[in-house]
């Protein structure tokens, strides 16, 4: 079958979802389907250019090409999802965020534009007209599928998938830190992390890995760290080798990740299949469907010194933290999340 994958590309940013897009496509491939993918670029400041890129997508039509007719569409994220296939099936990464649940939170600055109204109103109504084309809709997750549902009214069913190198990780030892992997935001609340390590009774360190993206951001958490002396216990790392990633989730006690409203958050998945407990945030969104209270983790609230709370139960017992790791190895390994599982759906 020729499948052609559209996917959106913010110039200069690399994530999840870039990951998940080609790792998508060599699955496809792997089940011997011809496939394409086709990113087209995405800009979002000022907000008023997202209506040009609806536009847009809505005038692309890729069923016909000189290589032939292609078969299925396989639509991922805002505003790609909106071209224009006579068999298409949506995978929704998210919405555009911006206009849904971060509308009005700190997490997003979209309801401050002077046109963010209007924009809220026409993606809004883009998605409700041009989303129902689609032969199926599947979503990343239960997250994801519950807000389509809420302010959308669209019924999607969640597909799973592994994270990148999911089979690589590996368990090493529980030492005396709690690993904190994933790009330096707002909305990924590192801050948050380093403020609950000021109420830690423990001596157990926080290692921050990521990239900052925004200045201010990663300028008060430095901040945080100077004013408490914290220097000793909080380290970030800008970047690692894949290799040394490995290791660090390995060795580490456990694993803090307390976003908000995530959509599916490959951490949790990371940190279960290295065999080590999650703590996360009774308002992360996607880890909760992996996390539990006592059983692989923690679900906390997002308070500093609920966290702290959280932290020191995990590092005042190494039993409690090789317990609970291997419980949620398990219970990982158990769900079956595979790319052959994600294929034979999207392509009935």
């Amino acid at each position: 079958m020729k499948i052609v994958v559209t996917m959106t590309q913010v110039p200069f940013i690399e994530g999840g979802a870039e990951y998940l897009a080609q790792n998508l496509v060599t699955a496809l491939e792997k089940a011997n389907h011809d496939v394409e993918l086709v990113n087209i670029p995405m800009v979002e400041t000022p907000v008023e250019l997202l209506e040009d890129q609806i536009a847009a997508a809505r005038l692309l039509e890729i069923v016909h090409t000189f290589a032939g007719r292609s078969d299925l569409c396989i639509g991922l994220k805002f505003p790609a999802y909106f071209i224009r296939h006579p068999n298409k099936v949506i995978w929704a990464l998210h919405q555009y965020r911006g206009a849904y649940e971060l509308w009005g939170t700190s997490y997003a600055g979209m309801h401050h534009q002077a046109e963010g109204e209007r924009m809220r109103k026409v993606i809004t109504n883009a998605d409700n007209l041009y989303l129902r084309e689609a032969k199926r809709i599947y979503t990343i997750s239960g997250n994801v599928s519950a807000r389509l549902m809420a302010y959308n009214n669209i019924p999607s069913t969640p597909l799973f998938h592994p994270c990148p190198d999911m089979e690589k990780f590996y368990c090493n030892e529980y030492d005396d830190y709690i690993l904190m992997p994933s790009r330096i935001n707002a909305a990924k609340r590192q801050k948050l992390a380093v403020e609950a390590m000021t109420y830690t009774k423990s001596k157990i360190k926080l290692i921050i890995v990521g990239r900052a993206e925004q200045d201010t951001y990663f300028n008060d958490i430095r901040q945080i760290i100077a004013k408490n002396n914290l220097e000793d216990r909080v380290k970030i790392l800008d970047f690692v080798s894949r290799e040394k990633k490995l290791e660090l989730y390995a060795n580490a006690g456990a694993v803090l990740f307390i976003p908000f409203d995530e959509d599916y958050g490959y951490i949790t998945l990371e940190g279960m299949s290295a065999s080590k407990p999650v703590i996360t945030a009774t308002d992360s969104g996607g880890p909760l469907a992996f996390v539990k209270t006592g059983k692989t983790g923690f679900v906390i609230s997002p308070d500093a010194a609920e966290i702290a709370k959280a932290i020191d139960e995990i590092a005042g017992s190494k039993s409690l933290a090789v317990k609970l790791g291997r419980n949620a190895k398990k219970y990982i390994t158990d769900m079956d999340i595979t790319w052959d599982n994600v294929v034979k759906e999207l392509t009935l």
